[in-house]
This record gives C-alpha cells, sequence and structure tokens, in this order.
C-alpha cells in the first residue's frame, strides 16, 4: 500500500512537472493582417502574437496560399521578450490582372500551433471600374447612413478682417442636434430655455435673421453627404493622382456635374481608398439654383468606424471671398465646424446595464448586509441622483463614457484633495461632457469639464483651476437636487435634454466656491503657476462678447462675460493680456487637444506634434480652425485558433 502511494506522488509530481513546462511553453496565439482586401501590387502588414513573452528569441514559420499571389518571408522571429512581430507581404500580379477575377489569400503561421488570416487580392481595375465602384459604394453608404443617427454639432464663426490682415470673429452661433437623413437631411435640434433658439426643430436653415436669405435651406447636415442621389451619369469625372491621407491611400478624382444634370448637385474634389472603393473625404460646394442662391465651401471627411464603413466624422466650412459683390453675398466671411459622434447609440444605452453584472461571491457579506442608518442612507439617496443623472447623459451621447482623459482630470482632482487633506464621502468623479462650448459643472460628486474648455486650457494649472472651482462646491456641501433618485424623471425626449436637466448654482454658491477654490489651489503644486489661469480668464472675457454662443453653458453656470468671470481674483492678478506677442499663450484653438471616436464616444488625448508659431495671427484662441485627421483602416479580425496535431 505504502509503495502504492509512492508511486501515485511521483506520478502526481511528474504531471504537475509536465503541466508547468506546458504553461511555461510559447506558442503561436495570433496572426493578424493589417487589411482585409488590398489591390493587387500593393503590400500587406501582419504580425504574429505569441501567447507569452518570448523566454528566447522564437521563430514562427510562415506560409501563404496561394503562392503564386502572395509573397512573405518563409519565417519571422518574435525577439527575446517581446509577444509580437511584424512581416510584410507583397502581393504580385498574377491572372488576377489577366482579366480571371480577385484571389483570396490564406497566410499561416507556425509555432507550436497553426493560425491563419485572409485577406483578399483585388484586380486592378481600370479608371472607369473605379468610377463605378465608387458610386455602388456610395449608394450603399447614403443607404446605410439613413438608419443611423449620430449627433451634429455645429459651431459658426463670423470673422473680420482689418486693414493689418489681422483676423478675428466678431459673432458665433451654436446648434447641436440629433442627425436623421431618412427623408432629406434634417436635424431634431437640442434645445436649451436660456439660448433664445427657434429654428422650428429643423437643422435645415440654421441661419436666424438677416443670414436665412444668404444661404439655401438645406444647411449643414447636407455636408455629410456628397449627393442622395448619386448618378454617374449627372457628373465628369477626371483622375488627378494618388496620395496617402494618413495610412490610406487614395485615388483623387475631380467630379463637376453634367451641363444637363440637375441644379445643387456636387462640384469639387474627391478622395476615394483604393481597397474597397469608399469616398473618404470631398471637398467642394454645392452648385446654386440659381444668382441669388449660395452654397458654403466644406471640406467633409469621413473615418473608418467599423468594418467596410466609412462615416462622417468631420465637416469644415469656410467662405472667404470678399471679390464677390453681388448681394446678398458681400462680405460673407466665416469658419465653421460640424463634429458627429454617438453612431452606437444602442450599445450606449446598454454597456453600463452590462458592465455592472457581478459573479455571486462566496466571501462573508455580513458588514454589507447591514441596514443603512440615516447619514448612510441620505449619501446613498443623493449618489443614486447623481449616477442616473450621469448614466442619462451618457446614453443620449452627451457625456463621454469613462477613459483615458478621465483619469487626467482625476489625476489633478487628486493632487488637490490630497494636499488639502480633504474628507470626502463618497469619492469625487470627472467625466466629460462631449460638446464645444465651455462650461464645467458638478453632478453631486461627478465633476463634468466640457471637450470644447480642455481643448482651449492651455496648460494644467489651467485645468486645475476650473476642477478647483467644482471640487469647491462639492467641500462645501453643494448638493445634487434630488428629484434625479426618480427614474420618470429621464423620460422626455433628447432634444428636451438641456431644458429638463439643470445643474446651474446661484450666485451666492459660486462665490463662496472661487472662494474655496483659490484655498485649495492656495496649498496644492498649482499656487505658483496660476498666471496663465488668470491669462486664460482675461482672454476669455476680451473674446466674450463676440463669442457668446461658445461661452453659454446648456447645464451648468456661465465661465464669464465681458464684464467679469468666474475666479475673478485670478485674473485680476494675472499679467496683462498681449494678443501681439507670440510667447504669450493665453488661450488654445478649438479641437487641438481631445479626439473623439464617432462610433464609441470614447475619447483621448490627440497626439499632434508641436508646432512653433511664427506669428501672433496663429495663437487662434477660441478659434475654429481646419481639420486633417489621421485616416487609419480598422485592423483585421483574428480568426479562430488551431491546434498543430
Amino acid at each position: 500500500m505504502r509503495q502504492l502511494r509512492s508511486i501515485l506522488l511521483v506520478v502526481s509530481a511528474c504531471m504537475l512537472i509536465s503541466a508547468i513546462g506546458v504553461a511555461e511553453t510559447p506558442a503561436l496565439s495570433s496572426i493578424a493582417l493589417k487589411s482585409t482586401s488590398v489591390v493587387a501590387g500593393s503590400p500587406v502588414e501582419g504580425s504574429v502574437t505569441l501567447n507569452m513573452p518570448a523566454p528566447v528569441d522564437v521563430e514562427v514559420s510562415l506560409a501563404a496560399d496561394p503562392s503564386s499571389v502572395a509573397k512573405l518571408p518563409s519565417s519571422v522571429v518574435v525577439p527575446a521578450g517581446a509577444t509580437s512581430a511584424s512581416f510584410l507581404i507583397s502581393t504580385a500580379l498574377p491572372k488576377v490582372a489577366r482579366g480571371e477575377g480577385d484571389a483570396n489569400v490564406t497566410i499561416y503561421g507556425n509555432y507550436g500551433v497553426t493560425q491563419h488570416a485572409s485577406f483578399q487580392a483585388l484586380a486592378p481595375v481600370s479608371f472607369e471600374q473605379t468610377v463605378d465602384r465608387l458610386v455602388e459604394r456610395e449608394r450603399a453608404f447614403v443607404t446605410a447612413m439613413k438608419r443611423m443617427h449620430p449627433l451634429a454639432e455645429t459651431y459658426i464663426q463670423n470673422l473680420h478682417e482689418e486693414k493689418d490682415h489681422k483676423v478675428a470673429p466678431t459673432s458665433d452661433q451654436y446648434f447641436l442636434g440629433r442627425l436623421d437623413l431618412s427623408d432629406g437631411p434634417e436635424d431634431e435640434l437640442f434645445q436649451n430655455q436660456h439660448s433664445g433658439l427657434n429654428l422650428g426643430g429643423h437643422f435645415l436653415n440654421p441661419f436666424a435673421g438677416i443670414f436665412s436669405r444668404k444661404f439655401m435651406p438645406r444647411g449643414f447636415a447636407q455636408m455629410v453627404m456628397l449627393d442622395s442621389d448619386f448618378q454617374k451619369n449627372n457628373y465628369y469625372f477626371t483622375f488627378i493622382r494618388r496620395e496617402f491621407l494618413g495610412d490610406v491611400r487614395c485615388i483623387v478624382i475631380d467630379v463637376q456635374p453634367k451641363e444637363s444634370a440637375p441644379k445643387g448637385l456636387f462640384t469639387g474634389r474627391i478622395w476615394v481608398e483604393d481597397r474597397d472603393f469608399n469616398i473618404v473625404r470631398f471637398n467642394g460646394t454645392y452648385t446654386p439654383h440659381s444668382r441669388y442662391s449660395y452654397y458654403l465651401h466644406f471640406d467633409s471627411w469621413r473615418s473608418n468606424l467599423q468594418p467596410g464603413f466609412w462615416l462622417p466624422a468631420y465637416v469644415y466650412i469656410e467662405e472667404s471671398d470678399d471679390k464677390r459683390t453681388l448681394a446678398p453675398f458681400h462680405g460673407l466671411y466665416l469658419k465653421a465646424q460640424t463634429r458627429l459622434w454617438g453612431y452606437d447609440i444602442e450599445a450606449l444605452k446598454h454597456r453600463q446595464e452590462f458592465s455592472e453584472i457581478q459573479v455571486d461571491s462566496v466571501e462573508d457579506q455580513s458588514a454589507a448586509t447591514a441596514d443603512a442608518g440615516p447619514v448612510e442612507a441620505q449619501r446613498m439617496w443623493e449618489r443614486l441622483a447623481e449616477d442616473n443623472a450621469v448614466d442619462h447623459l451618457q446614453k443620449v451621447g452627451l457625456i463621454a463614457p469613462q477613459g483615458e482623459v478621465d483619469k487626467i482630470l482625476q489625476t489633478v482632482i487628486n493632487n488637490l484633495i490630497i494636499t488639502n487633506k480633504l474628507d470626502i464621502v463618497p469619492d469625487v468623479r470627472c467625466r466629460v461632457l462631449m460638446t464645444s462650448p465651455l462650461e464645467s459643472f458638478t453632478i453631486g460628486h461627478t465633476i463634468v469639464v466640457s471637450r470644447g474648455l480642455l481643448d482651449v486650457l492651455p496648460d494644467e494649472a489651467s485645468l486645475a483651476m476650473v476642477l478647483a472651482h467644482e471640487l469647491g462646491h462639492i467641500a462645501l456641501g453643494h448638493r445634487i437636487n434630488t428629484k434625479f433618485a426618480f427614474t420618470d424623471r429621464f423620460f422626455f425626449p433628447d432634444q428636451n435634454t438641456f431644458q429638463r436637466m439643470d445643474f446651474e448654482r446661484n450666485p451666492a454658491d459660486e462665490l463662496a466656491a472661487d472662494a474655496k477654490a483659490l484655498e485649495l489651489l492656495g496649498k496644492s503644486p498649482y499656487n505658483d503657476k496660476l498666471n496663465n489661469a488668470g491669462l486664460f480668464l482675461k482672454a476669455l472675457q476680451s473674446r466674450a462678447l463676440e463669442l457668446t454662443s461658445l461661452i453659454r453653458p446648456h447645464l451648468g453656470n456661465s465661465l464669464g462675460n465681458g464684464k467679469n468671470t468666474r475666479m475673478a481674483t485670478l485674473a485680476g492678478a494675472a499679467p496683462e493680456l498681449q494678443m501681439d506677442k507670440v510667447e504669450q499663450i493665453a488661450a488654445l484653438p478649438l479641437g487641438g487637444r481631445v479626439k473623439v471616436d464617432p462610433w464609441s464616444n470614447q475619447l483621448r488625448m490627440m497626439k499632434s506634434r508641436a508646432v512653433a508659431l511664427l506669428s501672433a495671427q496663429e495663437k487662434m484662441p477660441f478659434e475654429v480652425t481646419p481639420v486633417f485627421p489621421y485616416l487609419t483602416r480598422l485592423a483585421a479580425p483574428q480568426t479562430e485558433t488551431a491546434d498543430l496535431k
């Protein structure tokens, strides 16, 4: 019996050693390709990934089928300590180029197990075939867009050029709505009870007063679409060149309506990616219906948000033709941006529900099962109202899902809390409002800062100033209205959000939060760096009369106006504002810090190159600028693994 037990122990030990050995053996986990299709003759980038860091250099075998179409190295080495390595696949011009159609290519990799991924080598096409394909893809795009209802935000700045050629905004307008292209370009605007907008719920004619006579009523919503009924026989197509937009190689084509075509068609230039022949950018205008009508010029960009789908993300609009003297277009000078997001709105509604599902635990929960006392119950009730309000704003696409930008804000908040030894229950949280107007506010213990405000703040100390003001409200016990603890409060149409949700504080609370913020900043690491924060407030005040729509809040309090600003003490102590001094950066242009994923609403910080300013005119504080996104394709999905027998 003792001998049998010894044998069993030895066998168990061997099995354990064997299992450990297997677990520590690297194997090929996946093989991925950067694209699912490529025009024959163009390269494809691939990569292999191991299930663990390579203990030594690991050589992964590679092969292609059919080998006559794709050429690649026989192996790729994953360096010691790394988990992945990339390789390049070249595609030849085989029978595909002689009219026998596209070729499906499978790339195999092996190290312990075999993995594979596939792509399609597309037959090179003539220019005539290219036009046919892009027309087909654009018509499919129009059909798909009619089923989608993203949020569309347009911000317009009217400009004036002085005799010394200095250009500055003179007035502005702002519109936010949910795009609806199911029956032509329309939009249900988000109305604000303080905004004074009265546009009848339509996005087609966003200009009020005198401007209503200057533009065709199709408005900015039309600019996301080249042509709602794109017909090849309505246009002349002229090949210009091939060029890259980011990582995406494009065919550049000039498009002009034929003389016999209907009025109001697009005229300008299009960029067509050369794999699936989707239009990814178009730049131009629409032909006028008469000499008394006029369409704006625009530059419209799309992003690859889902496999095979390039959807509208940005539109830059500009008019600066001072030579046009025919009324009513004389002196028309403006810049504007339209941004779109919230395409996957259903996922936004359900993401929180799934993330909160928990597996039952067998741990002792006796401490957590005690009834809440009066103080704890009050805190829980206020937190419930806070969570309900934040969740609703995220579901309608106004607050971004939690992400990396929130963590940056949280770091600054933690610096303020720790250095001031604050004890706040429940914890302070930070979220980002997706819109451009400059505002910040609190929802209970959640601090919300708009994307536009994050864009224009010049440095971390200025951000600390904004967050310290909101933290002052929390530290002083300024509470949320707990009406939001009842979910029926949110049973209203999305476009009524600004009317039904209000987090504005009274003037006395605002002054108290200012005083508390100064106290918090005085004990913080930002105490000696607040000159720029004061300069920012001065710059804001100097532009307040011209940029009323940009500084008009939708959910909270205003940052300031032409007479005073929030945190006026900091503004008063700041150096003199010198707009002509290149070195003094009091505020940044719009759109330069935070990048939005239009599909998921996730935010991340932009990775743009630092550029030295050559003149004060390039400072452009609070101004709209052109957009040049770096286009990329979505990576091909990974395939299932297959064990090597």
